[in-house]
């Protein structure tokens, strides 16, 4: 049976940097029809607040809430989209990661489900408002 495909949207933010801060995950069956449409509903939905930190370490533990829930569900394929440039970049390889903070986030989202069955991809914040 071949892998069932999920896109999830994540956002992450503070008030003030650090700040209050607070994650959402937007997790669509991408094989659901309008699931591309970014005003479609999403399938399941998470939000949280997160403490004080960064707004960097917010989105990405928005990223590493969504790639958990999606691992949870078995044998998966997990389209990323967000809208911050600096995760995308560096979950791609795209820009070197400089921050051992930073380090230590990239590694937890990749040992959190296989990197080869994940796709990201850099989306304008008008686009992911459901997350």
């Amino acid at each position: 049976m071949p892998a069932r495909a999920y896109i999830i949207r994540t956002d992450g933010a503070c008030r003030g940097n650090p700040g209050p801060a607070s994650i959402g995950v937007a997790l669509f069956d991408a094989e659901r029809p309008g699931s591309e449409s970014p005003v479609a509903e999403p399938d399941a939905s998470i939000s949280a607040a997160i403490g004080t930190t960064t707004n960097n370490v917010a989105e990405y533990t928005g990223l590493i809430t969504g790639l958990q829930v999606c691992a949870a569900l078995g044998d998966v394929r997990i389209d990323v989209r967000m809208d911050s440039k600096l995760v995308v970049e560096q979950m791609t390889g795209g820009w070197k990661i400089k921050h051992e903070n930073m380090k230590a986030m990239v590694a937890q989202a990749r040992a959190v489900i296989d990197p080869s069955v994940v796709r990201y991809q850099w989306i304008p914040r008008e686009r992911n408002r459901d997350a």
